[in-house]
């Protein structure tokens, strides 16, 4: 990744994250402006992470969803209005980051299916997974391993969460290799704010994978537990996790 110079205006809107020793010190925001992320899905996960990365100054955003608002989806999805019901996500969240960051270039794509997953995660530097289906989250896990890229991996349902940066070495099949009896949130349910904690995780795990700073959780699996407010930080084997959230 090349990027140009920030501007004197990037400058004054980084500002905050410039003031971090770690951060300045690895060329980070200039990192950042230069990469190309996909988030694939924009619900309670997605919404989150883009927004945030596009605060950060993630220069090109693309988000693939097929789904529309729902009115079940405002308790959790704070990121969407009453005024967006039966809008397309896609549509909506892009139209957030554009109005947060005009530095930023963002695209909508459709929902990511074998015909186009190799299309868009190959002109990916990094991908994210904030999808709540599993044959959705097993194709992007199949794609990226194929195609040698990280990809930001989450989940939440009820009132837990789940987080891990995969990559060739060790990917989704690896840790969780039949999610064949994991509910969605559409069955199991989940509480508003955890999809929100989540999904801030997973955009500052995007950062660091982006920056080039800190220890991403690459061969751990980050666990919270809302009813406890417990967090643990798992190393990861082959097959010996947790159940899938």
């Amino acid at each position: 990744m090349t990027s140009d110079p920030l501007t004197r205006e990037e400058l004054r809107r980084y500002s905050r994250p410039l003031l971090v020793p770690e951060w300045l010190d690895a060329g980070a925001q200039e990192r950042l402006k230069a990469a190309r992320v996909l988030v694939v899905g924009a619900g309670g996960l997605g919404g989150p992470v883009a927004l945030h990365l596009a605060g950060s100054g993630v220069g090109q955003l693309v988000i693939s969803d097929g789904d529309t608002v729902d009115l079940s989806n405002l308790h959790r999805q704070t990121h969407f209005s009453s005024a967006d019901l039966d809008r397309p996500k896609a549509q909506a969240v892009a139209e957030r980051v554009q109005a947060l960051n005009p530095w930023v270039s963002v695209e909508t794509a459709p929902a990511l299916d074998e015909a186009n997953a190799e299309a868009l995660i190959s002109r990916a530097d990094l991908v994210v997974d904030a999808t709540d289906n599993f044959e959705t989250r097993y194709l992007i896990a199949d794609t990226c391993t194929r195609l040698e890229r990280e990809w930001v991996w989450g989940a939440a349902s009820g009132t837990s969460g789940l987080l891990s940066v995969f990559g060739p070495s060790l990917g989704l099949r690896d840790v969780f290799p039949d999610p064949a009896d994991a509910p969605s949130c559409a069955e199991a349910g989940v509480l508003g704010p955890v999809p929100a904690i989540v999904g801030h995780v997973m955009a500052l795990e995007a950062l660091k994978v982006l920056g080039a700073v800190g220890e991403p959780l690459r061969g751990r699996l980050w666990t919270f537990d809302g009813l406890t407010a417990g967090v643990r930080t798992l190393r990861l084997q082959p097959e010996q996790a947790p159940p899938l959230c």
